[in-house]
């Protein structure tokens, strides 16, 4: 299941955030494969913001507020645990991340385990600032390319194969993440949204009626018997 957020950070916060990185000197920024497995460091050529870098707490803290009020992120990724937001950079000298898959758990900073259930990318500058630098993430026989404005993410299985494709002009810059669910399973987590978002369209429609009331019940029961706090 993937799934775009639109505008999770808005234009005001997604200047800011690019006036914030338009201002850091290049040893600012450090190897990416620095953070990466070791199937991932042979394929990964990109940069990345230390953990505590001032520019990445304060963009990292923008994301989180972000992710705190979007209705369609706790729809479709129902988290437990938040791995502590990265931002990296792409450019034309430190271009692509091949193909891989994630981690199956990372390790926080502060000393917690979080199980990648579900990636996410925020894009941090529009796709007209940059050639190449596509998310290219496979779901069951179907390829997606995702290159989206910024202020916009995306949310896929942690178990996809994926990549970011090369850099040939400009920068890419995003901030990453990834989330373990209440509930693990993929088809479990699709079913619930799809009720979810069928039931958000049936009251715009009807308004509240027995038959959302009940098929309301029928979720949270669903929720109940599948989640994991």
């Amino acid at each position: 299941m993937i799934r775009v957020l639109p505008e999770l950070l808005s234009p005001e916060t997604v200047l800011q955030a690019q006036q914030l990185l338009a201002g850091l000197a290049e040893s600012d920024w450090a190897d990416g494969r620095d953070s990466a497995g070791s199937q991932a460091r042979q394929v990964k050529t990109n940069l990345q913001l230390p953990h505590e870098h001032p520019a990445a707490v304060q963009i990292r803290s923008w994301v989180l507020a972000g992710l705190d009020q979007s209705a369609g992120f706790f729809s479709a990724a129902l988290p437990l645990k938040v791995f502590t937001p990265r931002v990296n950079r792409y450019t034309p000298e430190f271009p692509h991340y091949g193909l891989h898959i994630d981690n199956a758990i990372r390790l926080r900073a502060d000393g917690e385990r979080v199980r990648t259930d579900l990636s996410c990318t925020v894009f941090l500058n529009d796709p007209d600032a940059y050639d190449g630098g596509e998310l290219v993430a496979q779901d069951h026989e179907t390829s997606h390319r995702v290159k989206l404005p910024a202020g916009h993410a995306v949310l896929y299985p942690g178990n996809t194969l994926h990549e970011v494709t090369p850099v040939t002009r400009g920068q890419r810059l995003a901030c990453f993440f990834w989330v373990e669910s209440m509930v693990r399973s993929d088809e479990q987590r699709r079913l619930l949204f799809d009720l979810d978002m069928n039931l958000l369209q049936l009251r715009e429609q009807l308004g509240e009626t027995a038959e959302t009331t009940a098929l309301t019940g029928l979720y949270h029961n669903l929720l109940r018997q599948w989640a994991r706090t």
